[in-house]
């Protein structure tokens, strides 16, 4: 595939991987159309952080992934579409659960029959690891059974088997890729990595939920070149795509890493306000990223000791966006 000139749609691009892949399209000579989510304020998320000459190239369109006209609207004269947005909050979605079946289920089926309708050449459906909950067996594959401990994880279950009905019952050429957990320049504090790093800058301890559960961490750069890998393979539609680096790392130790990067002996203290109810809670999530390999020629670049210090360098460029002092849900 050639993406010089290609219309393209990338649906919650004011997200953190939303911002990425919408900057490295540009960088392809891709057409995008950048949607986010309508507020009053014109804020256009994440994509701030772009540079100029980058946002200028954007189409960058605000409404709401539950309006399927709307979606019809951004959908139409696209040829390729990225669909990234979702409500991801976990501890937000034991709050407000309604919320993300309306956007997470709702939302895509508003864009995959979007697709449908005008015959789009290739959606990619992004899905998460949390779908496979805690792990029965390491590394985990494509096959492990999907387990819904969040009512986030069960909204993104509901909506990737959405995505693969449309593949079996109408033929739609959605590809659906699961990544485990991504980090990077401008992920909010609502991951655990802005959070350690902003309280370190500015709070005299480091207030954390549980240290134990294992996660398999990749850089925002390696997920977005996924993103985009799996769009040009053939061999991924129709079927789910693990991105991630294969190696787990407990929380406690991912602090400890961090603080010993930025020079900081802070103690690590446990908020039981953070802490996830223990049924809920994923304790381990490590990829097997075979399928990835084979199917599209992927595997992670960076290590996470670079991707780490990349995200300590933005953090203590803008301290502005961190409200370090409170657990953002």
């Amino acid at each position: 595939m050639t993406w010089v000139g290609k219309k393209v749609l990338v649906t919650g691009a004011g997200g953190f991987i939303g911002s990425h892949l919408g900057e490295a399209l540009i960088e392809t000579g891709a057409q995008v159309t950048a949607m986010l989510h309508y507020n009053s304020q014109n804020s256009w998320g994440n994509l701030e952080l772009l540079s100029p000459q980058h946002r200028a190239e954007l189409n960058i369109v605000a409404g709401n992934i539950e309006d399927s006209d709307f979606v019809a609207r951004q959908v139409k004269n696209n040829q390729v579409v990225f669909h990234l947005a979702a409500l991801i909050a976990i501890p937000y979605s034991y709050i407000a659960p309604r919320s993300y079946v309306r956007t997470n289920i709702e939302g895509t089926l508003n864009v995959l029959e979007a697709a449908r309708n005008f015959e789009i050449e290739r959606v990619v459906h992004t899905s998460t690891s949390e779908t496979y909950g805690t792990a029965i067996y390491t590394p985990i594959d494509e096959n492990h059974p999907l387990q819904g401990q969040s009512p986030y994880s069960a909204s993104k279950i509901g909506a990737d088997k959405i995505a693969e009905s449309y593949y079996s019952s109408f033929g739609l050429p959605v590809s659906t890729i699961r990544p485990f957990n991504t980090y990077g320049p401008r992920q909010s504090a609502r991951a655990v990595i802005p959070t350690i790093i902003s309280q370190a800058l500015t709070q005299k301890e480091i207030r954390l939920g549980s240290l134990d559960p294992v996660r398999d961490l990749t850089y925002v750069k390696d997920t977005v070149r996924g993103f985009i890998k799996v769009a040009e393979s053939e061999q991924t539609i129709g079927k789910v795509t693990n991105v991630g680096c294969g190696k787990g790392i407990t929380i406690g130790d991912l602090a400890k890493t961090i603080l010993s990067l930025m020079g900081s002996e802070k103690p690590i203290v446990l908020d039981q306000d953070r802490v996830r109810p223990s049924t809920s809670e994923v304790f381990k999530l490590i990829c097997d990223n075979s399928k990835a390999l084979e199917r599209m020629d992927w595997q992670p670049q960076y290590s996470l000791e670079a991707g780490l210090q990349e995200v300590i360098t933005f953090v203590s460029k803008h301290q502005g966006l961190f409200k370090s002092d409170r657990y953002t849900v």
